[in-house]
């Protein structure tokens, strides 16, 4: 019995993902159709691939020896194709992605219908949550994450750089006065994204980390978007969400002349870099294209070329 490359492209979705439901779902399989495959993927090569569980799969040593050779197929396969004018395949299927509320109600949902219809195969599930999303335990093909990233198992692709911005309002600065240095931040009234109280910036002397406090503390920016537009006190922001308020001078950058010292950025995260599907990659290079190489946003606030 010859190799079904089909099978074979399942069983390395199923590598990456370390689940075969997850893996058939991607090619409209179901799980028991998807195993039944890989189970004759195994009679075929005459050695087992995979160890189950009951929620996973991890690969066998044959498995890790084989998957090495199902890329190199797969990639043939592709290449092939594209010598006689076929081209890759065109992106298809349902497409599970997870994003911040916030962000992707400003900057995602606007441009899902230029996306959409430049892609009329790929179908769109977009999650809109600000908990961090297990990829691999809710079946879903990418996030948007913004901010520093703490799942090192994860494939990470920067989107666009995050650059943040001390600010608050005309009216407050009014009331308690502009603070000169971060150490004055001590005595304001410092908005604060959940446990992010330890302030960092680069001064003259090295890096200097302020802890600040203040009566609201938020885990939702919008929260605090809209307090420190209200004259509420100081918030730290990132200026996709703030750009257009500081253009307007509903906002006011504060302490400019002290950089902050933690560098994050916005990116598209997935479980792995093999065999990444094309609706996948399809959508991370859409998000590339509209937001780099400097993020649209930026234009909006003069300041930003200071």
């Amino acid at each position: 019995m010859a190799l079904d490359l089909d099978t074979v492209a399942l069983f390395v979705r199923v590598a990456a993902l370390g689940n075969v439901s997850a893996a058939g779902r991607e090619r409209g399989l179901s799980p028991a159709t998807a195993s039944t495959r890989l189970v004759q993927l195994e009679a075929v090569l005459g050695a087992r691939l995979l160890h189950r569980t009951t929620r996973r799969v991890a690969l066998t040593q044959e498995g890790e020896v084989f998957l090495a050779q199902a890329q190199t197929l797969l990639a043939a396969e592709a290449q092939a194709l594209a010598s006689v004018g076929q081209g890759f395949a065109a992106p298809q299927g349902l497409l599970r992605v997870s994003c911040s509320s916030s962000f992707a109600r400003q900057h995602i949902s606007p441009a899902l219908p230029e996306f959409l219809a430049r892609y009329p195969g790929i179908s769109l599930d977009f999650r809109l949550t600000d908990r961090v999303v297990d990829l691999l335990e809710e079946g879903v093909d990418m996030a948007i994450r913004v901010g520093a990233l703490r799942d090192s198992t994860l494939i990470a692709r920067k989107l666009a750089a995050n650059r943040r911005t001390l600010c608050a309002s005309p009216a407050y600065l009014a009331a308690h006065g502009a603070p000169k240095h971060p150490g004055d931040l001590a005595q304001h009234e410092c908005l604060t994204l959940g446990d992010q109280r330890d302030w960092r910036f680069v001064t003259p002397g090295g890096p200097m980390s302020v802890r600040v406090s203040g009566r609201l503390v938020s885990d939702n920016g919008e929260v605090l978007r809209d307090a420190v537009l209200a004259g509420l006190g100081i918030a730290l922001k990132s200026t996709w969400d703030v750009a257009a308020h500081l253009q307007r001078g509903e906002l006011v950058p504060v302490l400019p002349a002290y950089p902050l010292a933690e560098e994050v950025a916005i990116w598209a995260v997935y479980p792995s870099r093999v065999f990444v599907p094309p609706k996948t990659q399809a959508m991370i290079e859409f998000l590339q294209a509209r937001f780099s190489p400097v993020p649209y946003w930026e234009a909006q606030w003069p300041a930003a070329g200071d």
